[in-house]
């Protein structure tokens, strides 16, 4: 819930219970008073958690073709999976029984990891520090032009697509980068085959 409050506050400027105050409260520029009523009652909060809690997920797709079986077992050669962890299982939620204590690929482990100086921002955020990024999980990335009209990954938007992505990691996931790099061209085409199938 906190979470979807934050986004709320932080990236649209829109209050609720949580954060009743504007992000941009005594800012240069930015919301000189306090609001006595916030914008979205808790009701609506409550909402739109339930509705990311249970939206689905794009099916994996494609698994059984020969190259992508061959970068998925690339990915774990290089180490991709000790960052963005395959399979997960779901909580326990109170009244949600179709989501609870099911078996998830999202790739992600949902930590936080020192990427190197070349993503730094030098912008800490909460328990993030200026270099630390919170692993993206992976599942549905080959949709994103589908979806969203564009394949620009990274906090800022630096990557055009996930092989420069991938060439973006550093710190923690040099060595995966590195690794990438001395696969062959067609071994790099699998890995960006699997990445697009899961």
């Amino acid at each position: 819930m906190v979470q979807s409050a934050a986004a709320y506050n932080n990236d649209m400027g829109i209050t609720s219970p949580l954060f009743p105050v504007e992000a941009d409260y005594l800012q240069t520029n930015g919301s000189p008073v306090i609001e006595e009523e916030p914008d979205i009652t808790q009701e609506i909060l409550e909402q739109v958690v339930f509705y990311c809690r249970t939206l689905a997920v794009p099916a994996a797709r494609n698994l059984d073709d020969p190259q992508i079986i061959k970068g998925a077992s690339l990915f774990n050669e290089a180490k991709c999976h000790s960052c963005h962890t395959p399979r997960h299982i779901t909580g326990s939620f109170d009244g949600i029984p179709e989501i609870s204590n099911q078996t998830i690929y999202p790739y992600t482990d949902l930590l936080l990891h020192d990427m190197g100086p070349e993503l730094a921002d030098g912008r800490p955020e909460f328990l993030a520090d200026g270099n630390e990024w919170q692993t993206r999980p992976l599942w549905g990335i080959g949709l994103t032009q589908i979806v969203n009209g564009h394949t620009n990954f990274l906090h800022d938007g630096r990557a055009r697509n996930i092989e420069e992505a991938v060439l973006w990691h550093g710190g923690e996931a040099a060595a995966s980068k590195n690794a990438y790099l001395q696969f062959s061209k067609e071994d790099r085409e699998a890995l960006l085959a699997f990445l697009n199938a899961i």
